[in-house]
């Protein structure tokens, strides 16, 4: 595994927006990037001890591809890469932080523990066992985790497209923890029947639920007739008969009878003695006969039948009249219950008619035949008596309803909601119980991994020591430092840094870097670490160390790192850089022809300004670090070319320029007026140049530039602009002050192109 490239970089400190270029190299197996302080090189190292420590980076967004796939910064946790960072931060916690500047020791094999060494290699094995069952583990509670999830995920949503409506309803925003919840409450209760519904209450609350709200609907009033009392009166009408001295022409035609009869009556009322129709005088006996025909009796009888017919007709209307509630006004799940009532009453109102209308029909008949009697054949109806009370029941429910519409609503929702949920019961145990059974796995795989590690920790304590390395440390930093001052001390859990036998106090920084950085070297021979497996990071490795010390940290970084298995070093310090540049240029293979991936790999960090920001990049090495000795050199060539440029500069790289210029100036001026102390005004006051050119200088100078490093000064635009112009007239002082020299360094950057035949 290796760290191929750093895809991205985002608010990461300098690195404000950085994408990898699809144009620059990956990393190889060895890298070295050169840059300024302040350029990003912390930011880097800081990046990649995140991923050593399994930690997320504090802050911006950050990938990096190992293997060709891309690692977030929130992925960190769950990498595997094998890395060991030496930086800043390195030093402080080994040096600095731990208390009585302590270091934790590094263990080696002791000389006596053969047997234990046996036993350790055994549960190593099983560790290593266990680990894969955990992690097997962990993958099967994921994926039950996943399943479940999806499960309520998925059956939430059934329920919330269900219930969902207009207004304000809590299944709106039904989720899958309240789908959960439930669920477990009624697993709880351990009664799914209870909430389990039938077909026909399911539909019925469907209907409640996309019910809108409805009027209050009017009972029914309506009382059926006295069905046996109209018959025993019906029947008791139709048997009288009239007992008179009957005009047979007139008892046996009813018409002519009942015109007679009108007649009768009209003469009677008139008195008179002649015949209405005809004008002829009336028989004088025969009205006499006609009132021995129409006598009292029959009189009486033909009242009491037309009272009766027209009660009855009244009572016919009134059933005719009676309408019952349109369907519509009633709400849906009372529907059926209200069909089924509407039909019975219909019915028996319709027979109700029916059987009135028939005795109406008998006794008009009957009108027409007093003198005889008449058998009554209409039966009584068999209507439901009931069916009033039955439909004046569903109107009280659809009233109900109306006032607790809101409460009724919540109800059927609920309802339906368990009915869905106690639907899929079952396969909600049974995901539940795997998650669990996953979790009871994981947790028994790490019991069994923290019992291992305790008795593998027994064993290493037992067999491993840490006096030999303690020795060797203090024998590198005799070494190093050129003195036998500090030394290392062993003790229970680590080493304590001695000065004179006492615990040492104000390490110089000097002191610092130099214990850190052995002990971070001598740390890759530990044998918890495999070298051949990880990736070592240097980030400024020689920071604050002399010549000597210098080449002798170059010497142990090149031994102990040439068999890891991927090697970044940063630096900013150009003699060390030279030296990696040497040994890397020197591996097998690095010019190989033909090879598509060179061991090693150059880079260097470069700052341009974006909206008044300082903003970082990675990119390839510039050939000139590659071609030049000294960074002297280097920079007089940069500073040479951009003035000479027969084109003017892009703006962003002009703010490179003024820190080169004053790197450049300050170093010439080193060695031109050694004599000269203080600031660089002073030692330009004793150069002999033309003063407003010198002003100008330093003016560039002092006003695009911050020391060694590319920082955030004020900065004026325009002044940028002139940077071609006084970078010709910094190069005009160096030669008016060594003429010879500066013909030399041009002759380095720029050489003569040589004549064909020259020799």
């Amino acid at each position: 595994m290796a760290v191929t490239r750093i895809s991205r970089l985002r608010a990461c400190a300098i690195f404000r927006d950085f994408t990898w270029p699809s144009d620059l190299t990956e990393f190889g197996r060895f890298n070295l990037i050169y840059g300024w302080n302040g350029s990003g090189k912390t930011t880097i190292s800081r990046v990649l001890r995140a991923l050593e420590t399994r930690t997320a980076p504090s802050r911006g967004q950050v990938i990096v591809r190992i293997d060709g796939q891309d690692v977030s910064g929130d992925e960190f946790p769950q990498a595997t890469l094998p890395v060991r960072v030496f930086n800043r931060d390195f030093v402080a916690e080994n040096v600095f932080s731990v208390e009585g500047g302590e270091l934790r020791p590094i263990y080696v094999f002791g000389k006596e523990s053969v047997e234990k060494q046996k036993e350790l290699d055994r549960l190593t094995d099983r560790k290593a066992t266990a680990e894969a069952d955990l992690s097997l583990s962990k993958s099967k509670k994921q994926n039950a985790e996943n399943d479940f999830d999806k499960f309520c995920i998925d059956r939430a949503k059934v329920v919330k497209d269900t219930l969902r409506s207009s207004g304000s309803n809590p299944y709106n925003d039904y989720d899958k923890a309240r789908y959960r919840q439930r669920a477990q409450e009624m697993v709880a209760d351990d009664d799914v029947s209870a909430h389990s519904l039938a077909e026909t209450e399911r539909d019925n609350l469907r209907a409640q639920h996309q019910a809108t709200q409805k009027p209050k609907v009017d009972e029914v009033t309506f009382a059926f007739p006295d069905f046996a009392g109209i018959s025993a009166r019906a029947s008791e009408l139709l048997t009288a008969t009239v007992l008179s001295a009957a005009i047979r022409p007139l008892k046996d035609d009813p018409t002519l009878s009942e015109w007679t009869r009108d007649g009768l009556t009209l003469h009677r009322d008139r008195k008179a003695e002649q015949c209405l129709f005809c004008e002829q005088s009336l028989p004088s006996d025969r009205l006499a006969t006609l009132e021995a025909h129409f006598n009292a009796e029959y009189e009486g009888l033909m009242q009491l039948l037309d009272e009766q017919v027209s009660a009855l007709q009244d009572a016919s209307t009134d059933v005719s009249k009676l309408k019952l509630p349109v369907r519509e006004k009633i709400y849906d799940d009372l529907g059926a219950k209200y069909d089924e009532a509407a039909i019975s009453l219909t019915n028996a109102v319709s027979a109700t008619k029916s059987f009135l209308d028939a005795v109406v029909e008998a006794l008009t008949d009957k009108r027409n035949r007093p003198f005889e009697s008449v058998d009554f054949n209409t039966a009584e109806p068999a209507v439901d008596s009931e069916a009033v009370d039955r439909l004046n029941g569903v109107l009280r429910d659809h009233n109900r309803a109306c006032d607790d519409f809101q409460a009724r609503l919540d109800n059927a929702r609920k309802r339906l909601a368990d009915d869905m949920i106690a639907e899929e019961l079952e396969e909600f145990v049974r995901l539940r119980i795997a998650v669990q059974q996953a979790n009871d796995d994981v947790k028994d795989s790490q019991q069994e991994i923290q019992r291992l590690n305790e008795d593998i920790a027994r064993l290493e304590r037992e067999i491993v020591e840490h006096r030999q390395p303690a020795d060797q440390l203090t024998e590198d930093l005799h070494r190093y430092l050129g003195h036998d001052e500090l030394r290392l001390e062993i003790n229970e859990t680590g080493y304590a840094i001695t000065r004179g036998g006492v615990q040492a106090s104000a390490l110089s920084e000097g002191e610092s870097t130099a214990i850190a950085l052995l002990y971070f070297l001598k740390l890759l021979e530990d044998r918890r670490f495999d070298p051949a497996a990880s990736l070592v990071v240097l980030d400024d490795p020689v920071s604050s160390l002399d010549a000597n010390s210098l080449y002798l940290a170059f010497g142990l970084i090149q031994r102990r790192t040439q068999d890891v298995a991927q090697l970044i070093i940063l630096t900013h310090n150009f003699t060390f850089f030279r030296l990696v540049r040497n040994w890397f240029h020197h591996l097998k293979g690095r010019n190989k022809a033909g090879t598509t991936q060179r061991p090693a790999q150059f880079y260097m960090l470069d700052c341009t300004r974006t909206d008044d920001q300082r903003c970082a990049r990675i990119r390839a090495l510039d050939p000139l670090l590659e071609q030049y000795e000294s960074e002297y050199q280097y920079l007089f060539s940069r500073i040479y070319h951009a003035a000479n440029s027969a084109s003017a500069a892009e703006l962003e790289e002009n703010y490179a320029l003024p820190n080169m210029a004053r790197r450049l100036l300050e170093t010439f001026l080193a060695f031109r007026q050694p004599h000269t102390r203080g600031q660089l005004r002073l030692k330009m006051d004793a150069v002999d140049f033309d003063p407003e050119r010198k002003t100008r200088i330093l003016r560039f100078l002092h006003t695009a530039s911050h020391g060694d490093a590319v920082g955030d000064p004020e900065h004026d635009l325009s002044l940028l602009a002139e940077a071609n112009s006084v970078l010709t007239d910094l190069l005009e002082l160096m030669k008016a002050e060594d003429p010879k020299h500066f013909s030399a360094l041009v002759e380095l950057v720029n050489p003569p192109v040589r004549e064909e035949g020259d020799r």
